[in-house]
C-alpha cells in the first residue's frame, strides 16, 4: 500500500516552491557571471532559484536546499551533515564536489584537499539567489568547474527579518537579517544559531550524534562618489558536531540508529571558518569598469576523536575591468588563490594564479559567447623531516557558446567547454600518510545542446550533453593497503539529459518537476591486474527525479507536496562493479504548509513522511544512514 500511494504521489506532483498569488514567469536574469544575460539567451545550460524559492522552502541548510529543490545531489560526508558531498552531472556521490566549484558572491568555497565546500556556513536567510551553471563556467569559475559553477548571491536590501523554528529530536534554530539601503550605503548583517540532539548513537552510554552551529556574516558598500564603490565584508562560523561511523548491512536493516561496531563508533569534530574581504570598482563611464576583490580566511578543522588537527590559511582576489555595450560585453581579468595547510609539523600549499578573457556579442536572433583562461597551479610538500617537494602544472580552459532566440519564449543553445581539475593535496599522500606522489590533473571536453521555452504559464528547459574526459581523478582501493593510491582513470566518458518544467495551471495549482538521466562510463584503466575498462562510475544514480505540487487554496496559504526519488547505484568505492551489496534507490516524500501576510508567516513541514530508509553505500557492509526516519520543524519568521 505503501508503495502505491508513494508511486501515485510521484506521478500526480509534477520543484521550486512559489509564494500564493505568484502567477506568472518570465525569464530570470544571470546576475553572478561578469557577462550578465538571462535564461532565455544564455549560451550553456542554467537553473536559477530567487529568494522566494528559498524562502518558500523552508530548508535548514543549503545542502537541503540543493538536495531538494535542484538538479544537484547532495549527501552527508561520511555521516557529516555539515561537511555534505555534492554531485552534478555524473562525477559521482565519492568525488564529485571536486568537479563543482562553489562561489558566495564572488569568493570560492573550494578547499586545497579533499574537505567538501562548507556550505552550512552560509543561512539560507541570508541568500537572495542561486544560480546553477552546468558542465560550463571554467573561464571565470577556474580549477575544479568540470561539473559547473553554483554561484550564491546574497541579499542586498531593506529587509528586516527575525526567525525562529523548532522540531523533532530537539531541533532549534534562531536567524536574524537586517538590511539598509540608500543612494551610497548598502549594508547587511545577519546571523543564525542551530542545535540539534541527534538520530543516531555513537556509544553504549546513550550519546547521539549531537551538533551545534553559529553564523555571523556582514556585507557594506559605500558609494562615495558615483564613479566609486567600496566594499567590506566578514564571515565567522563555529561548528561543533558529532556524527556516527557506518554500519553492517544487518544492522542497517535491523536499526539504522544504533551505535556502530567500527574502531571509531563517532566522530567529534570541530570547525571554525573566519573571513575577512574588502573591494572596490571605479566606473570610467556607463560602460567602463575597473574592479578588484580581496579575501582572506583561517580555518581550523580539529578531529578531536582521532587528535589530528589542521589549520588552513587561503588569501584570494580576483582583479579585472568590463566593457559592455548594447552588443557587445567584455570581461579582462586576473584571478588568484593561495592555500596552505598546516597539519602537525608538515605544510602543504596549492597556489592558482589565472588570466581569463570572456566576450559575448548580440546580433539579432542570435549571441556568441567566447572564453579563455589560462592557469599555472604550483604545489610545494614541505615536511619537518626529509626534502620538500614542489610541482608545476599549466592549464588551459575555453568556453564557445551560442545562442538562437527563436522568438519570444524559444531559444536554442549549444555550448562547448574544455575544463579541468588540478589534484587538491590530499592526492599526494597514500593511506598512513606517506607520500604518494603528484598525479596528473583532470580534462574534460563538454559539449551541451539545449532548447528553452519560457511563457507566463510554463519554464520548460531541456538539455543533453557529452562530457570526454582524461585523467579523472579517483583513489584505488586494493585488497592490501600497500596497493592502494590516489591515481587517474585513463579515460572515460557521460552523457545525460536534463529536463526542468514549472508549470502554473491556474492562481490554485501549480507543478516543477526536475529530473536528469546520466551514464557515466570508463573506457580505459587497469590497476594491479584490475581492467576496470567497461565499467560504470560508481556513485552515480542513473536517474534523478524532484518534483513539487504546490496547492494554493487563498492568496496567504501553500500547501506543498514533494517526491525525491534517485535510483540504485554502485556503491562508492566499486569501481569493479562486483560488490555484493549496491546503493540502494534514496527516496523521500515531503510535505509543508505555510500561511504568510506582509508582516510574519507560519510554517511546518514534515520531511520523510514514509520513514524510507536512505543510506550511502561506501563499500560492503559500510553504510551511512542519511534521511532514514519522519522529522518535522514548525516556526514563525517576523518581517518588518
Amino acid at each position: 500500500m505503501q508503495k502505491k500511494l508513494q508511486f501515485s504521489l510521484l506521478t500526480a506532483a509534477l520543484l521550486s516552491q512559489l509564494h500564493a498569488g505568484e502567477i506568472t514567469l518570465a525569464p530570470l536574469k544571470v546576475t553572478s557571471t561578469a557577462i550578465k544575460t538571462d535564461e532565455l539567451h544564455a549560451t550553456e545550460a542554467v537553473e536559477i532559484y530567487t529568494q522566494k524559492d528559498i524562502e518558500a522552502a523552508h530548508v535548514q541548510n543549503l545542502y537541503e536546499f540543493l538536495n531538494k529543490e535542484t538538479s544537484v545531489i547532495s549527501m552527508p560526508s561520511y555521516g557529516n551533515p555539515f561537511a555534505q558531498k555534492l554531485d552534478m552531472r555524473g562525477y559521482g556521490i565519492g568525488d564529485g564536489y571536486q568537479n563543482i566549484v562553489i562561489k558566495v558572491n564572488g569568493r570560492k568555497l573550494n578547499n586545497v584537499d579533499m574537505v567538501p565546500q562548507l556550505l552550512s556556513s552560509i543561512s539560507p536567510n541570508q541568500v537572495k539567489r542561486i544560480e546553477i551553471i552546468k558542465s560550463s563556467g571554467i573561464v571565470e569559475g577556474g580549477d575544479g568547474a568540470n561539473a559547473g559553477v553554483i554561484n550564491i548571491i546574497t541579499k542586498e536590501s531593506n529587509e528586516k527579518q527575525i526567525g525562529f523554528y523548532a522540531g523533532t529530536y530537539n531541533t532549534f534554530d534562531g536567524n536574524f537579517y537586517v538590511g539598509h539601503v540608500d543612494d551610497t550605503l548598502s549594508l547587511s548583517v545577519s546571523g543564525e544559531a542551530q542545535k540539534n540532539g541527534g538520530t543516531r548513537y555513537v556509544d553504549d552510554n546513550g550519546n547521539k550524534d549531537a551538533n551545534k552551529f553559529s553564523n555571523f556574516s556582514f556585507d557594506l558598500a559605500y558609494t562615495p562618489l558615483d564613479s566609486i564603490e567600496l566594499r567590506l565584508n566578514g564571515l565567522t562560523s563555529n561548528i561543533d558536531t558529532w556524527y556516527a561511523s557506518s554500519l553492517t548491512q544487518d544492522q542497517y536493516n535491523e536499526d539504522p540508529t544504533q551505535k556502530s561496531n567500527a574502531w571509531f563508533s563517532g566522530v567529534h569534530q570541530t570547525y571554525t571558518s573566519k573571513v575577512i574581504g574588502t573591494g572596490a570598482s571605479y566606473y570610467f563611464n556607463d560602460k567602463l569598469s575597473l574592479n578588484a576583490d580581496f579575501s582572506h580566511e583561517y580555518k581550523t578543522s580539529d578531529y578531536i576523536t582521532y587528535s589530528y588537527a589542521a589549520k588552513y590559511t587561503y588569501n584570494s582576489y580576483n582583479i579585472n575591468t568590463k566593457y559592455s555595450d548594447n552588443n557587445l560585453k567584455i570581461t579582462l581579468g586576473i584571478d588568484g588563490f593561495n592555500g596552505d595547510r598546516k597539519a602537525s609539523f608538515d605544510v602543504t600549499s596549492k597556489d592558482n594564479i589565472a588570466g581569463y578573457i570572456s566576450a559575448k556579442y548580440r546580433l539579432n536572433k542570435s549571441a556568441f559567447k567566447a572564453g579563455y583562461r589560462y592557469e599555472k597551479v604550483s604545489y610545494e610538500y614541505a615536511p619537518s623531516i626529509g626534502n620538500s617537494r614542489t610541482r608545476d602544472d599549466s592549464l588551459n580552459g575555453i568556453e564557445l557558446g551560442y545562442n538562437y532566440t527563436l522568438d519570444a519564449q524559444q531559444s536554442l543553445f549549444a555550448n562547448y567547454t574544455k575544463s579541468y581539475q588540478a589534484p587538491d593535496i590530499d592526492r599526494f599522500f597514500n593511506y598512513g600518510g606517506t607520500f604518494n606522489d603528484f598525479i596528473n590533473p583532470m580534462k574534460a571536453d563538454n559539449y551541451t545542446l539545449g532548447y528553452n521555452f519560457i511563457t507566463k504559464q510554463n519554464k520548460l528547459k531541456v538539455s543533453v550533453y557529452y562530457i570526454d574526459l582524461k585523467d579523472e581523478i579517483y583513489y584505488y582501493k586494493a585488497a592490501a593497503y600497500k596497493d592502494s593510491k590516489n591515481t587517474n582513470i585513463d579515460k572515460s566518458h557521460k552523457y545525460g539529459l536534463d529536463l526542468y518544467d514549472k508549470f502554473i495551471i491556474n492562481q490554485t495549482f501549480n507543478v516543477a518537476l526536475n529530473y536528469n538521466y546520466v551514464m557515466a562510463k570508463i573506457d580505459t584503466e587497469v590497476q594491479n591486474g584490475e581492467d576496470f575498462g567497461g565499467k560504470e562510475l560508481p556513485g552515480v544514480s542513473n536517474h534523478n527525479l524532484k518534483a513539487t505540487l504546490n496547492y494554493l487554496p487563498n492568496k496567504h496559504t501553500t500547501l506543498s507536496l514533494t517526491e525525491i526519488y534517485r535510483s540504485k547505484a554502485y556503491a562508492a568505492n566499486d569501481f569493479a562493479n562486483d560488490f555484493s551489496q549496491k546503493q540502494d534507490a534514496y527516496t523521500s516524500t515531503d510535505i509543508s504548509a505555510t500561511y504568510t501576510t506582509k508582516s510574519w508567516d507560519l510554517f511546518a513541514k514534515v520531511n520523510n513522511v514514509f520513514n524510507q530508509k536512505n543510506g550511502l553505500w561506501i563499500k560492503d557492509d559500510a553504510i551511512y544512514p542519511v534521511n532514514f526516519t519522519t522529522t518535522a520543524i514548525a516556526g514563525i519568521n517576523l518581517k518588518y
